[in-house]
């Protein structure tokens, strides 16, 4: 408890946290775009109680690393090469995790072009509750190995690691209902997310292989990729309403008459 109001008051700490929080809830989008995603293809009455749990999983995931952070830092230590690249276990996971995310996302498209069968909608879901699970548990595990060490370069303290983690996932359980009902409502959304996994999970695999990919770049072309949908998510809105304001009137006259 001392040691914690010590370091409650070193300015450099509060900076190294309100550094951390952001960084933690950037990095959290990434998660929450594939929660919701895949929680939207449970039944209806299994959605919110499967984002809350992998949301959760996170949380307890990330704090048991952190209690672990001296074994999370030798991940990044060299154990194999290969034609003269050297492979870490990170590296691997990394790699791992692109590659799970691309064979999702894909295989995500590939549903939403290709119609469902009849009998798959009308059970409500396309996949079951124990797999979306398992699979949010893996993204989780990707995601937070490399968030942790993240951290360790920007801040030795691990309680303010801990506090960061807790204030990005409240963040996280906050945003995920919303996100969640506007990607249902909005299926162009839904590809635009989808095609953020993809640009993910090469990213992934790039700083796997070494390739360092400055996430301010990736983050950049997601936000204007959003905007442009935003933008033709209203231009539809606006046809919609000026269509209907030009049909009503014409039935209202062919009523009269």
């Amino acid at each position: 408890m001392t040691d914690l109001i010590a370091l409650a008051g070193q300015p450099a700490v509060w900076a190294a946290l309100a550094t951390l929080v952001v960084m933690e809830v950037v990095l959290g989008i990434d998660n929450l775009i594939f929660i919701s995603i895949l929680t939207n293809k449970l039944p209806a009455d299994q959605q919110t109680r499967a984002r809350r749990i992998g949301i959760g999983l996170a949380l307890i995931l990330r704090l048991g690393l952190l209690g672990t952070v001296a074994f999370i830092v030798h991940l990044t230590e060299p154990v194999f090469s290969v034609l003269g690249q050297a492979f870490s276990w990170r590296d691997l996971i990394l790699i791992g995790g692109g590659l799970f995310l691309l064979w999702k996302a894909t295989k995500e498209i590939h549903h939403t072009v290709d119609p469902e069968p009849e009998t798959e909608r009308a059970r409500g879901g396309t996949i079951g509750f124990g797999a979306a699970i398992g699979q949010i548990l893996l993204l989780d595990l990707v995601f937070s190995i490399d968030s942790i060490i993240t951290a360790v370069g920007m801040t030795e303290h691990v309680p303010v690691m801990m506090v960061a983690v807790v204030v990005a996932v409240v963040v996280m359980l906050v945003a995920a209902e919303p996100l969640s009902a506007f990607i249902a409502r909005n299926p162009t959304v839904v590809m635009l997310a989808l095609g953020f996994l993809i640009m993910i999970g090469m990213t992934l695999i790039a700083e796997g292989f070494g390739a360092h990919v400055p996430k301010g770049y990736i983050y950049t072309a997601m936000a204007f990729s959003a905007g442009v949908e935003g933008l033709n998510m209203l231009v539809r809105r606006r046809r919609r309403a000026a269509k209907a304001g030009t049909q009503a009137p014409a039935g209202g006259a062919a009523r009269q008459v």
